[in-house]
Formats: C-alpha cells, structure tokens, sequence
C-alpha cells in the first residue's frame, strides 16, 4: 500500500509514504518552513479498494510534543490527486488527534508531516461536511468582528477631540470621550437583540 500514495512539494522531488499502520501511512517533508502548497496524489499502483479513499492530514513539531493533525482533504479512485494549501496553517490550531499512531517520533524541527488515512468513503463525505461547517463558522465569526470593530472606529471618529497631550509629545493629541464609547455600545447591544444579524447589513467604508 505504501506504493500507492505520492507527494510533491514545489520545487522538491517527489517523495513516498512509510506505512505505520494497516491503514496508515505518513511522509516527512524536510525544511518544510517555506512551503506553501502541497499535492497528494495516487501513483496508479493500485487504486483504493471499492468504496474507500484516503484522506489527508498535516501537522508541524511543536516545542510540547503535540501529536494533533490539521485535516486537508481527500483522495479517491475518482480524484487521484489534490492540491492543499499548507502555507500559515502551523499557527492554526489542529484539532485532530488519535490518530497515526500519535506516540511515533514527531519529527525534525522544520520538518512537516503528512499523513494518509485509508478508510471508508461514507466517512470522509461526513469529515468534509463538518470541516466546511466549521470553516464556515469561522469566516463567519472573523466578518462579524471585522464589521464591528469598523463600525466602533466609523462611530468614535465622529467624537474626536484634538486636546493638549497630557504628555506633550506630541503637543496636542486625538482624544474620543468615554460617553461616546458607551453610546456605541448601548446602540449596538440594542440592534444585536431585536436582530443577531443586521451586523451584516453594516456599510463600513
């Protein structure tokens, strides 16, 4: 089964899998700092038994030895390959854990791990939907803090105040009222209760 499965990294040769379980198979990308993308891919060897693929996980050495997994995708019989992108994703937090046999050597520092789980297709279908609504979650929490922020400094800079700077460097200062900010506050607690969503509908250019 090792044979099955390749990896690319650009501008690197191509590497194989190591086989660590009966379904499990990892490759360690060294110097993996710099790389933004990787493609997983099926080396035409032998395909997936009927109704599997192999769905593909990444982590990083950390200072703690944390053994979690970010998951990335998938491959299958009808999609040989794919394309992730790994670049920023070690500062995010990996949720994944159990599996690859989390008590194997981590790895160099700067190098990366990838990992292949060979299992049935009905499960990953229902790993990607969770996956994408989790990701969806998030996106949806980073515009809603993004929106209001923007709309807190829309609101302040209608208050601004130029003042002598109490430490005189330098000479005068902006200055925004406490009141104002509690104002802002008290309407858009208001708006949020009669409607969690009307943050959407926020113009904050």
């Amino acid at each position: 089964m090792a044979g099955m499965f390749g990896l690319i990294a650009a501008g690197r040769q191509p590497l194989q899998f190591e086989r660590i379980g009966e379904l499990e198979l990892v490759c360690e990308v060294p110097d993996a700092d710099a790389i933004n993308h990787i493609v997983a891919f099926m080396t035409g060897v032998e395909p997936f038994p009927e109704g599997f693929g192999g769905s593909v996980y990444v982590r990083w050495p950390t200072p703690s030895g944390g053994a979690n997994w970010h998951y990335l995708g998938f491959i299958a019989n009808v999609k040989p390959s794919a394309i992730f992108k790994v670049a920023q994703l070690h500062l995010a937090d990996a949720r994944h854990s159990g599996i690859f046999g989390d008590s194997m050597q981590m790895g160099a520092h700067g190098s990366m791990q990838v990992g292949i789980m060979v299992e049935p297709l009905a499960t990953i279908e229902g790993r990607q939907a969770t996956e994408s609504a989790q990701t969806n979650q998030q996106s949806t929490l980073q515009e809603f803090a993004d929106k209001m922020i923007r709309n807190l400094v829309n609101f302040a800079e209608s208050y601004v105040m130029r003042l002598p700077n109490p430490s005189g460097n330098p000479p005068q200062a902006d200055f925004v009222p406490l009141s104002a900010l509690n104002q802002w506050y008290l309407q858009f607690s208001r708006r949020f209760e009669q409607n969690p969503y009307f943050w959407r509908t926020l113009n904050n250019g």
